[in-house]
């Protein structure tokens, strides 16, 4: 499993994960987006439905019907409703991401603690692959 950090420091998490959403819709797969903020999951659906006219990204929450059947769903939870095989934690709080091939961390100067040791928990699992990635001079950069 590959496992990224993504640090935020000048694009919105809205407009990342939207960024994300793209590339892993392009590669046919799935994707739950996770945020224990209802606010928050509310801001990146609009975003995901604003993303172009000929690339908007379909997406639903998972308490609504239908909620298997979203190519990117959002919820409070991992529970991959949609059978996603990639996961974002958007609101930069790290969950065991059991049963998906990608997780990525998206945190910000507030949550950047914690990440780091998150990484430092990773050290130890077999089989995990990390990077991190941080924007510099607008475009994101695999750093590590």
């Amino acid at each position: 499993m590959k496992v990224d950090f993504w640090q935020l420091s000048h694009d919105p998490v809205e407009k990342v994960v939207a960024l994300i959403a793209q590339r892993v819709m392009d590669s046919g797969e799935r994707l739950l987006v996770v945020s224990k903020d209802a606010d928050q999951r509310e801001a990146i659906a609009c975003t995901l439905w604003k993303a172009g006219p000929e690339s908007f990204l379909a997406n639903g929450e998972a308490s609504a019907p239908g909620a298997d059947q979203q190519p990117i769903l959002l919820s409070g939870t991992t529970e991959a409703q949609n059978t996603a095989s990639h996961i974002i934690f958007a609101d930069g709080e790290y969950r065991e991401p059991a049963g998906f091939d990608r997780a990525f961390l998206l945190f910000d100067d507030q949550t950047v603690e914690a990440a780091r040791g998150t990484w430092r928990s990773l050290d130890e699992v077999e089989g995990l692959e990390r990077s991190f990635f941080r924007q510099e001079g607008g475009k994101w950069a695999k750093v590590a």
